[in-house]
């Protein structure tokens, strides 16, 4: 009998949590600096890399990457963090200089991910740096962008339309630091008719219920994964 519930109580341990996101299950990943490379990594259709920030004051730009990605199967995208929407003089000429030499390495570069939390109420200033941002992107690079959860709550709509007229996609971030942003399902209620392509950017170990009608949304467009180091 305890030898009965001792293999119940094993296999139980092993049951897959459906709730847990696990990096594994998912086609598209970032990969920021400091985080070992997984079979996530090497599985991933879609690979989002970052290689530098443009930071400080005055801002600059700082690589974080030593090696260049040598990487020719999956859809690669440049992504740079800033905190700042005041770059430098050459900041795009730089930046496009790098895509070419990904490019030119062997890599499927599909184009550039700025990360930056831009405030709901400021989307329309962020809209004018998108814009001067994609005249200075030649055609063959597409365009992305983070986003918050507050976007589809809050947001201007003649903002984010605009918006959806600059940028390839957003991604919307469901996560701060390692965590799941509790309270995730109310926003998604209204996502209905957001007008840019998305996906949804979740935190690998997190928590995720995707919400009732997400997957019917017409510019619903999948999910990417927040790569973390084991603790």
């Amino acid at each position: 009998m305890w030898v009965a519930l001792a293999a119940l109580a094993m296999a139980g341990c092993g049951k897959a949590d459906p709730d847990r996101v696990e990096a594994a299950r998912y086609d598209s990943v970032w990969l920021w600096a400091g985080v070992r490379p997984t079979d996530a990594v090497r599985k991933a259709s879609t690979v989002y890399i970052l290689d530098g920030e443009i930071r400080g004051r005055p801002a600059r730009f700082a690589p974080l990457r030593i090696a260049m990605p040598k990487a020719p199967n999956p859809h690669l995208w440049l992504v740079v963090r800033t905190d700042t929407l005041d770059w430098p003089a050459g900041a795009h000429s730089d930046i496009v200089a790098r895509l070419d030499r990904w490019a030119a390495a062997g890599n499927r570069v599909d184009g550039l991910q700025v990360d930056f939390d831009a405030a709901t109420r400021g989307l329309d200033g962020y809209a004018d740096f998108l814009s001067r941002l994609r005249s200075a992107l030649p055609r063959r690079y597409k365009l992305s962008i983070t986003g918050l959860m507050d976007w589809s709550a809050n947001g201007d709509p003649a903002a984010l339309k605009r918006l959806g007229g600059i940028v390839d996609e957003v991604v919307i971030q469901t996560y701060q630091g390692r965590t799941t942003i509790p309270g995730y399902e109310a926003y998604f209620r209204r996502m209905k008719g957001f007008p840019l392509p998305f996906k949804v950017g979740l935190v690998d170990n997190g928590r995720w219920h995707e919400p009732a009608g997400l997957a019917d949304e017409p510019n619903f467009r999948g999910y990417v994964v927040f790569l973390l180091n084991d603790r």
